[in-house]
């Protein structure tokens, strides 16, 4: 029995637990001679058996399916057939997963003969350990089950140990982001030592040239330099991009929250948030086929020399379209949640509503634009496919909007890309690089989160 259908099995047989414990419990307060209440809700009863039911056994599940695969091999070289394969690791290996992939039904042929000789023993293994896993899997679900309903009485505290499991649950759900962004970092910070001890951390950070090789070069002639890329991604994403996204956004939320007419802006503000749904994939398209044609003949047909069609402008317009609704949604909680009697108390002083925009609400609201313009950097910052679509992938150190330049994220891409070996500076160079981008980014949403929660403690 597959894994899947082995856990609906589970969900199945633990609904049926739960019926079955709130049935229990009900009956326990119908047939009591006085009638005495029970501790907790019949249904608390129903879900303190069908969380025994199924908790052992999906905790069982996922070890098994953990730990099978190597019992399966295991059970299949012990085979005579086995005896024929060849002893390189990695002959062996190819012949193996062919077999296990015939045996599953995943493919009909083989490219190896030595594979058809293996399925017979594959496919007893795994008829084997998948009936051993299944029976386990329902004996538990039976056991466990059976063992919380007859726990089933007046003063059990059932809702007490249901609420604790889910406190619990929900703990552990809270934990799993900052468990897996600790681990992120965790594995940048080693391999970037790995880097550091084959590059000079001072030629990576301050060098003006990127040219990684496999072999790193002398001190002071690397080719490791990362300016040019950090150059790259502060020109695209947080000059060129917030130029575009700064003024557009924050004129579209004071028009949606000070001028609009109640029926434009709820059809309108959903429209212009859509923007931030779309595939970034689809922005680099635009950016490359409209954009960037459009900007280069119009820096021809002004006599600049030398634009070309994948340009820093072209990619940092796209991406400041983009990131549009993320400025304007901030600005607009930020512009709606002033205080009416700041708004008001302007307008009996004689300002107009243009003065009282700029000279009240801006200045209570900053903060929380603020915070979004921060918000959105972060996410500009990292961008990578409209990038890779419309400025390109040299490595310049150049002011000139109309020059081909690249990023952190898009060299990453690029280092990673193909076979490529994990012990050359070449490619823990995107290790190096990615570490510098998640401090970055870490720091600009810190400063956005204490900014927004400076402002929700002034107007809340």
């Amino acid at each position: 029995m597959t894994g899947s259908i082995l856990f609906l099995l589970i969900i199945v047989l633990g609904c049926a637990s739960w019926f079955f414990g709130r049935v229990k419990a009900r009956r326990l307060v119908i047939n009591s001679p006085d009638k005495r209440p029970i501790h907790s809700l019949p249904s608390y009863h129903g879900w303190y058996v069908a969380l025994w039911a199924i908790g052992p056994a999906l905790l069982f599940l996922a070890v098994w399916n953990f730990v099978s695969p190597s019992l399966i091999t295991e059970a299949a070289l012990s085979s005579p057939a086995a005896e024929q394969l060849p002893e390189a690791p990695f002959a062996r290996g190819a012949i193996l997963a062919e077999a296990r992939s015939i045996a599953l039904g995943k493919q009909t042929t083989a490219f190896n003969p030595l594979s058809l000789t293996m399925v017979k023993p594959y496919q007893t293994a795994l008829s084997y350990y998948g009936t051993l896993g299944t029976v386990a899997v329902l004996l538990l679900v039976f056991a466990c089950g059976t063992f919380a309903w007859l726990r089933i009485k007046p003063d059990l505290r059932a809702r007490t140990k249901v609420e604790r499991i889910t406190m619990m649950a929900l703990l552990m759900a809270s934990l799993i982001a900052t468990i897996t962004t600790i681990g992120i970092f965790i594995s940048l910070v080693f391999e970037s030592f790995r880097f550091f001890s084959m590059v000079s951390p001072l030629d990576f950070l301050f060098g003006t040239e990127w040219n990684p090789k496999s072999v790193a070069g002398p001190p002071g002639d690397s080719g490791f330099g990362a300016i040019p890329l950090f150059w790259g991604t502060i020109f695209i994403g947080a000059i060129i991009a917030m130029i575009v996204a700064i003024p557009l956004g924050l004129m579209s939320a004071i028009y949606l929250t000070q001028y609009a007419a109640p029926k434009f802006r709820a059809w309108m503000k959903p429209i212009l948030e859509i923007l931030a749904g779309v595939p970034t994939v689809v922005y680099g398209y635009f950016a490359a086929l409209t954009v960037a044609p459009a900007l280069r003949d119009f820096a021809v047909s002004i006599g600049i020399s030398g634009a070309s069609s994948e340009s820093a402008l072209a990619a940092g317009v796209v991406m400041g379209i983009m990131i549009i609704p993320f400025v304007s949604s901030m600005a607009d909680d930020s512009i709606a949640a002033v205080p009416a009697a700041m708004r008001d108390g302007s307008l009996a002083m004689g300002a107009t509503k243009s003065e009282t925009i700029k000279k009240v609400l801006i200045p209570a609201a900053l903060p929380g634009v603020v915070g979004g313009v921060l918000l959105a950097v972060s996410r500009a910052i990292g961008e990578t496919m409209i990038v890779v679509m419309a400025a390109g992938l040299a490595a310049n150190l150049t002011a000139n909007p109309f020059s081909s330049v690249t990023t952190v994220t898009t060299q990453i891409v690029q280092l990673l890309t193909g076979d490529q070996e994990f012990d050359s500076p070449k490619t823990l160079a995107a290790f190096a690089l990615g570490l510098v981008l998640f401090i970055v980014t870490l720091l600009l949403n810190l400063i956005a989160l204490r900014v927004v929660k400076k402002y929700r403690e002034a107007y809340e």
